[in-house]
């Protein structure tokens, strides 16, 4: 028989708060805001990231429209978010997991900036999913233990800022070292966030921007998660090498830096349209991380406190959230983002709850490798899942969470949204 869905009404809402926190990322709207000053000699665009084809397209424009003169550069970006460009070349390559495009694409990009003169700058457009598009492993370490390497650390339960800090140490690109190359032409950094607590260092694996973390930090992430490297990626771990440049370093002092988008920017947007229609809103954070199933049991016990308690927030309400969650891989050939992930947990912690309608998505439009941005629930969706044959508690511990919104026509499925400010999440409570 055809199962029951999500109510129209409560989708439709929810579909519009996810629209304008999408919508208040998109570059269109706010890079024309950030451009530097021409120079006398070249101008040089280079990026990487799920949004850095549409930043490249949208910051060409807002150039143009001031009339400041030649362009040049090189942006690479995953496979089909590409975007027409003049001036500045986009390359696709491979997320999560890098490929030889991308290595090949982050070697150009280096060559790009190297060499340049102190009449010349570069525009670095960065965002999330830069860290696997630009994959430039030392020759010690090689792509394919790159590769591996970054199934480990996506499979490992690691957060976002350890991976993070893993990949600068096993790279010849990020951690600053790209900024460094491009000296003494100034770097100017144009970053969409979606890191929480927007540290603009981590995003992407800061190639412009360094930060403090050292080989000793990254070792220790290993160990303590104990992951099992290829060895030649730990040999190079203990070289002098795996240590990225220093924030006080001479190279960094005329660059600059500015985050143009972010979770929170996101999170207020949608706010506001639910604000407009009488709800109460209230942003738990925009920078929440940990397990997505613990994450997922955590909100629904904070319905249903809610619902049963009035606190800490009187219903009706709007209940939204932000931030990058994790997953660890129990199951074998289970399918499913972090966002489904944390959906399917909530929607066993609130089954029965009447009135309760969810979503879960990555503003990028893609949660984890599937082809959803995320999921709806609701209080009967564990009801649904069981009247279809499917064990909501099975599938959770088989990390198949793609698998049960599927079967019962509760995917978000919005394709690429040019922008990347991490995971949104909006309870609807009536």
């Amino acid at each position: 028989m055809e199962l029951p869905v999500t109510s129209p009404r409560a989708r439709a809402f929810l579909k519009s708060l996810y629209d304008a926190a999408v919508a208040a990322a998109d570059p269109d709207k706010v890079i024309g805001t950030y451009l530097p000053r021409p120079v006398k000699g070249r101008t040089v665009v280079v990026g990487a990231g799920k949004a850095s084809a549409a930043m490249a397209a949208s910051f060409e424009a807002a150039w143009e429209a001031k009339g400041y003169g030649p362009l040049e550069g090189l942006v690479v970006t995953r496979y089909g978010y590409a975007h027409p460009c003049k001036h500045i070349e986009i390359v696709e390559a491979a997320h999560p997991v890098p490929d030889e495009k991308g290595a090949a694409a982050a070697g150009r990009i280096f060559e790009l900036v190297s060499g340049l003169g102190p009449d010349d700058q570069v525009v670095a457009l960065i965002s999330g999913g830069g860290s696997s598009l630009l994959s430039l492993p030392p020759e010690a370490v090689g792509t394919e233990v790159k590769r591996a390497v970054n199934k480990i650390l996506l499979n490992s339960g690691a957060t976002i800022h350890e991976m993070n800090c893993v990949r600068k140490a096993l790279s010849s690109i990020k951690g600053g070292r790209l900024a460094q190359a491009a000296h003494p032409a100034p770097v100017h950094s144009l970053v969409i966030s979606d890191i929480p607590g927007d540290n603009p260092a981590l995003v992407a694996s800061g190639p412009t921007i360094p930060d403090p973390a050292t080989a000793q930090d990254a070792m220790a992430i290993v160990e303590r998660y104990r992951m099992d490297l290829p060895e030649a990626a730990l040999a190079w771990l203990k070289t002098a090498g795996a240590s990225s440049p220093r924030p006080e370093d001479p190279e960094f002092a005329g660059d600059t830096v500015s985050t143009i988008a972010a979770a929170q920017m996101s999170l207020e947007a949608a706010a506001a349209v639910a604000r407009s229609v009488g709800y109460a809103v209230h942003i738990l954070s925009d920078s929440i991380e940990g397990e997505a199933r613990d994450v997922g049991a955590v909100h629904a016990a904070i319905t249903h406190q809610i619902i049963a308690k009035g606190q800490p927030f009187q219903k009706p309400c709007v209940v939204l959230s932000g931030g990058e969650t994790t997953v660890t891989v129990r199951g074998k050939g289970g399918r499913g983002g972090r966002n489904a992930e944390f959906l399917l947990a909530y929607a066993i912690g609130i089954a029965g709850l009447k009135g309760v309608s969810a979503l879960a998505a990555d503003t990028d439009g893609i949660d984890g490798t599937e082809d959803n941005a995320g999921a709806y629930c609701d209080g009967a969706t564990s009801a649904r899942l069981f009247d279809a044959g499917l064990s909501p508690k099975g599938l959770l511990a088989a990390n198949d969470a793609y698998t049960a919104f599927k079967s019962i026509d509760d995917l978000l499925v919005t394709g690429p949204t040019r922008t990347n400010v991490n995971d949104f999440r909006a309870i609807l409570i009536e």
